[in-house]
């Protein structure tokens, strides 16, 4: 039975099969499209100025300040712990949103929720370090297809739920608890990688064997008495090289990682293209987020959600289709990016700032809702691009 599990578990289907139902399951949260509606309704009871300018910052900075150190610690514990403490994390933000009540509480949900984003990198990580090279390309697509199919479920599924169903957000919030429930237990069947980027590299050439292996095997085949003599000059001599590497190996293994954190992060951005690409990633990422935590503010103010019907989340949907749509149109469309990739960068960089104004000087709520998806249809399509 050990061998059966063991066998299926070194297997590359096993761990992308699961990796893919705890992506489906973290993904798979109906209610995150009616988030503002939830906090100012009835439920919470908050104002959309505490919304706005006490609650929904802490996410942004709790989020940049966990990412780095996070990152780090991904690669130390080798990627399997993280995923158990994003699921876990995920838990408590949807506690704390169905149970817990004040600004104080929702701060808190904001940061469990800055810490269950921040460890997003360890499951796009993870599966690189448990199956070949030639299966890169297959599981990245599963990987990111099935968090994209996800997502549009979730978001249909929340408003068929509010407008046809009269379901309570309070009762969307608790499947939301289910889901990412489900996508903890999925993580605990994960096999746990022997190998990373930094702290557990895996050496492909053996060392050769040299004399003193050589001595040691005949030394170990010779009488006891042979043995004792070596172990006796051994210890007159003092422990040996081995030894000493060993003894500093771990105060030496994090000065190696952070030297090979350096040079890579030095070989990378000498290349003049590849760092303005990594500043627009950078920015880019920044600004998408903060589009994405504050357009159900800007929803709410355009059509209140107390006196209109609520489309959040068929918006979401249809812009995560969209954006799946443009991504995959990249893969097909025959373009030079060496030559073409800063006039696209450009144009759709100035479309993305248009729709950007669109939303913010027009009032009808859906012109608004048209700004988005060109919004988040451009951005994923810069952002596959630059990938």
């Amino acid at each position: 039975m050990d061998c059966w599990k063991q066998e299926k578990s070194s297997t590359w289907t096993f761990p992308t099969l699961i990796l893919c139902l705890y992506g489906f399951f973290y993904m798979m949260k109906p209610s995150e499209p009616f988030l503002t509606p939830y906090l100012t309704g009835p439920d919470k009871n908050l104002t959309i100025d505490e919304v706005t300018n006490q609650i929904y910052p802490v996410w942004t900075y709790s989020y940049l300040a966990l990412l780095f150190p996070v990152f780090l610690i991904t690669d130390y514990v080798r990627y399997k712990p993280v995923l158990l403490l994003q699921g876990i994390s995920f838990i408590i933000t949807w506690l704390l949103l169905l149970f817990a009540h004040g600004v104080l509480a929702m701060q808190m949900v904001e940061f469990f929720y800055g810490m269950a984003t921040a460890t997003e990198v360890a499951y796009y990580a993870y599966i690189y370090s448990v199956v070949s090279t030639d299966h890169y390309q297959r599981v990245t697509s599963y990987c990111r297809s099935i968090t994209l199919v996800a997502a549009t479920v979730a978001a249909v599924l929340g408003q068929l739920l509010v407008s046809l169903a009269d379901v309570s957000y309070f009762h969307l919030n608790a499947i939301s608890l289910a889901s990412v429930s489900l996508a903890f237990l999925c993580s605990f069947f994960l096999p746990m990688p022997q190998k990373s980027m930094f702290f557990h590299r895996k050496d492909v050439s053996p060392p050769a064997p040299g004399p003193d292996k050589s001595v040691a095997s005949v030394g170990s085949d010779g009488p006891s008495s042979c043995q004792e003599d070596k172990g006796s000059v051994s210890a007159d001599r003092g422990p040996t090289p081995e030894a000493q590497a060993g003894n500093a190996r771990p105060h030496n293994n994090v000065l190696r990682v952070l030297v090979q954190l350096g040079k890579d992060l030095r070989d990378c951005y000498s290349s003049r293209k590849l760092l303005y690409w990594s500043l627009w990633w950078a920015l880019a990422t920044a600004g998408f987020n903060q589009v994405l935590n504050y357009i159900q503010v800007l929803w709410d103010f355009r059509a209140p959600s107390h006196s209109s019907a609520v489309y959040n989340g068929a918006v979401e949907a249809i812009a995560t289709f969209l954006g799946s749509a443009t991504s995959m149109a990249v893969g097909y469309v025959k373009v030079n990016w060496d030559l073409s990739g800063e006039l696209a960068l450009g144009i759709f960089s100035a479309m993305d700032a248009g729709s950007l104004f669109l939303m913010y000087f027009i009032d009808n709520i859906w012109a608004c809702y048209a700004g988005y998806l060109a919004f988040k249809a451009c951005y994923m399509l810069l952002i596959t691009i630059a990938t």
